[in-house]
Formats: structure tokens, C-alpha cells, sequence
């Protein structure tokens, strides 16, 4: 009798341990699924922050070529000059109107012989803020040499020059430089050589086994022309940075 009793007890009882066994199983169990799933779940990648904006350094240059980028005597030198053609030094509008009276015409030829448009601001640095001949003897808004100006197809005499005909002087210009690019290779020291001339540039050149323009010694006028080109450019594709508080394109209707 007391066996019939003892089997019913025993069999509850392992049922009873196996509930709890099971009921605590189940909760690890639903743990270490957890964890594997994550460890499973591909993390997405973290989104980089928006790119920094570009230094001042980074954001110059002529005709698509760079200035050398870490170079401390690069930099001061480029931020003088553009300190110097900021409105609190200048005071005036003149080269902003020049560029408006000018670029509409010097644009589309540079563009037909395939010259970079930043050559534009050669003429600003020649003839934008002065004008007449100079004391050798240059003229016109491309500052052309009497002899120069003849070998590149333009009249030169007491009755007709025309160095100070924008169109003609223009596309002389643009056969000068295209000229001076199928040596030197490099727009840089195309604008160099515009300055000093391309036969004494390459001198220079080979003399000192450098054709860096940023990198070169030369006369202090040549050693700043690309600088102030780039300044020309800078003050006129952003004139409120430098002072210039009206839009460009009304600059040129101001009055001095």
C-alpha cells in the first residue's frame, strides 16, 4: 500500500524539480540568443562628420594649379598681398569696374585659344589700377612692348596702335601666352614669364634648376605677380571678404 503511494509522490516530485530546472533554463537560454544575435548583427558604419572647410591656402590658386600647401613663407606672403588689395587699402572700385567694362570681352577669346580664364586677371594686375605707358615704353590694358606687340600681329605707330584696341590686344595676348605654354608647360610660369619675359624666366629656370614659380628666386616684381594675380581674382569672386560690402556684380556701378 505504502508503495502505491510512494510512486504517485516520486513522479510529482521529478516533475516538480524538471518545472524549475526548465523554468530557470529558459531565461539563459533567451540570454545567450540575445547575445549571439548581436554578436550577428552587423554594426552600421559610423557616418564621418561633414569635411572641414577648406583653409585659405587650400582654396587659392591659378588656372586649376595649386600653391604649395604647409609653406610658411608661401602663405605670409600670400596673405600680405591680399591684405594689400583689400578695400581698407585700396578705397576704391576701380578695379571691380574695369573687370565689369573688360571680362565680357577678354572671356570668350582667351576661351576660343584655350587659355584658362584666370588670365583675365593679368590684365587687372597690368592695367587695373593705372593706365598710360609705362616708363619702357608698355601699353595698352595687355601691356604690350612695342616689338612684341608687332610679332604677335598688331600695328604700332604714331597714328595707329593697337595695343589699346581691347579685342585686337586680346587675342595678341592669347598668342603670346599659348606660345609661351607649349615651352614652360605650366600656366604659373606662363604668368611669370608675361611679367619678365619668357627667355629670361627660363634662364632663371636653368640657373637655378628649379621650375617652381613659388620656389624660384626672382626680382621682387616677378617673385609677386602670380601672388597679386591671385589677388585679383580673390577680391573679385569674393569682394565681402575682402572688405568690398556690396555684391559683385553692382560693385562695378559704384562711385568712387
Amino acid at each position: 500500500m505504502l508503495k502505491k503511494h510512494i510512486v504517485p509522490f516520486v513522479v510529482v516530485a521529478a516533475l516538480f524539480i524538471m518545472a524549475k530546472v526548465f523554468a530557470y533554463q529558459m531565461p539563459l537560454a533567451q540570454q545567450s540568443l540575445l547575445k549571439e544575435e548581436k554578436l550577428n548583427t552587423t554594426i552600421p558604419p559610423i557616418e564621418k562628420p561633414e569635411e572641414e572647410k577648406k583653409s585659405l591656402m587650400a582654396q587659392l590658386n591659378f588656372a586649376e594649379e595649386t600653391l604649395p600647401l604647409g609653406d610658411k613663407k608661401v602663405e605670409r606672403k600670400m596673405k600680405k598681398i591680399l591684405a594689400a588689395h583689400s578695400y581698407g587699402n585700396t578705397q576704391t572700385h576701380r578695379l571691380q569696374r574695369k573687370a565689369a567694362e573688360w571680362f565680357p570681352i577678354i572671356e570668350p577669346i582667351l576661351a576660343a585659344y584655350g587659355i584658362p580664364d584666370d588670365f583675365k586677371y593679368l590684365a587687372l594686375v597690368e592695367s587695373g589700377m593705372q593706365s598710360g605707358v609705362s616708363p619702357k615704353g608698355a601699353a595698352g590694358v595687355w601691356q604690350f612692348m612695342p616689338g612684341t606687340a608687332r610679332t604677335y600681329g598688331l600695328k604700332v605707330s604714331g597714328r595707329n596702335d593697337d595695343r589699346y584696341n581691347l579685342r585686337k590686344s586680346t587675342v595678341a595676348a592669347c598668342k603670346y601666352i599659348k606660345e609661351m605654354y607649349k615651352g614652360l608647360e605650366s600656366w604659373t610660369l606662363v604668368a611669370a614669364a608675361y611679367n619678365v619675359g619668357d627667355g629670361r624666366l627660363r634662364k632663371q629656370i636653368n640657373n637655378q634648376n628649379q621650375d617652381n614659380y613659388y620656389k624660384m628666386k626672382l626680382n621682387r616684381e616677378t617673385g609677386g605677380y602670380v601672388y597679386k594675380v591671385i589677388s585679383m581674382k580673390q577680391i573679385i569672386e569674393h569682394p565681402v571678404r575682402y572688405g568690398y560690402s556690396k555684391p559683385k556684380e553692382l560693385l562695378a556701378y559704384n562711385v568712387e
